[in-house]
């Protein structure tokens, strides 16, 4: 039995050059060094400092998660830390995000990480749930499998075809992006369900003005709310966790959605 030896970080760079189309004499230009030196640290004829795989990686736009893979790689003990945010000192995230979700209601709001896990959720979302089989709402909840199970939301949802291409197309770019065996696991898991013979009746055009951007349209009380899904993400972060970490709005699309949830909410 052979074990395969692990990427050289020159190998790991030119291949995230290789991605975003940069070439050797502009990435060292950004990155105040020359094509020279950057070809040397890609063949592995010279191993860059520290300070230069994170340079090199910040230019690039790497995910943190994989800057500290590129300084493993090049030798160096991970920069950034990953703490679970039920860590002691993500105190003052939690108190946040739960105000911001609590905030935002009666719209639907919730927090996931890189792999769709839930980790928090106002009460808008909890009121779409209803129906929503029991063995998907055991702990840990995963939005992508309550969205597209077909004992889920997806029989509710009128425009599913389409929603259910968006979410695909979402997740794809994210593997584009970064390595992560989860991930492609959970893709491969919902891309392979059925669609249910209730879902996708409608497109998202079917009303008399076309939409802004494409709506999630469900059915719920007897209704059709429509909503358009916003994804908020953290501003230069310091842990992998938190650089992971999605906050995604639910904004009415409509103003009878918006009545409706107004009205949802009352006592």
């Amino acid at each position: 039995m052979t074990t395969a030896a692990p990427p050289r970080v020159g190998t790991l760079l030119r291949e995230w050059r290789d991605r975003r189309r940069i070439s050797q004499l502009e990435l060292a230009l950004r990155a105040d060094s020359s094509a020279r030196h950057i070809s040397f640290i890609e063949t592995g004829r010279s191993r860059p400092s520290q300070e230069m795989v994170l340079r090199l990686a910040d230019h690039l736009d790497v995910p943190v998660r994989e800057r500290n893979a590129l300084l493993i790689a090049a030798g160096y003990a991970p920069h950034y830390p990953e703490r679970s945010v039920d860590d002691p000192s993500m105190s003052a995230l939690r108190d946040s995000l739960e105000r911001l979700l609590t905030g935002y209601e009666p719209y639907p709001a919730l927090v996931v990480d890189g792999t769709y896990e839930v980790l928090a959720a106002n009460r808008g979302i909890a009121a779409l749930l209803e129906g929503v089989a029991e063995h998907l709402l055991r702990p840990p909840l995963n939005a992508m499998r309550l969205t597209l199970h077909p004992e889920g939301l997806a029989p509710r949802i009128r425009n599913l075809r389409e929603w259910r291409g968006h979410l695909l197309d979402q997740m794809d770019r994210q593997l584009a992006l970064m390595r992560s065996s989860p991930l492609r696991a959970l893709y491969d898991e919902v891309a392979a369900y059925p669609l249910p013979e209730s879902g996708g009746r409608e497109t998202a055009a079917a009303g008399d003005t076309p939409p802004f951007a494409l709506p999630m349209m469900i059915e719920h009380g007897g209704r059709v709310l429509s909503f358009i899904s916003t994804i908020a993400t953290f501003n230069t972060p310091m842990d992998v966790t938190v650089s992971e970490l999605a906050i995604e709005t639910f904004l009415p699309a409509d103003p009878e959605t918006a009545a409706a949830l107004g009205r949802f909410s009352r006592p």
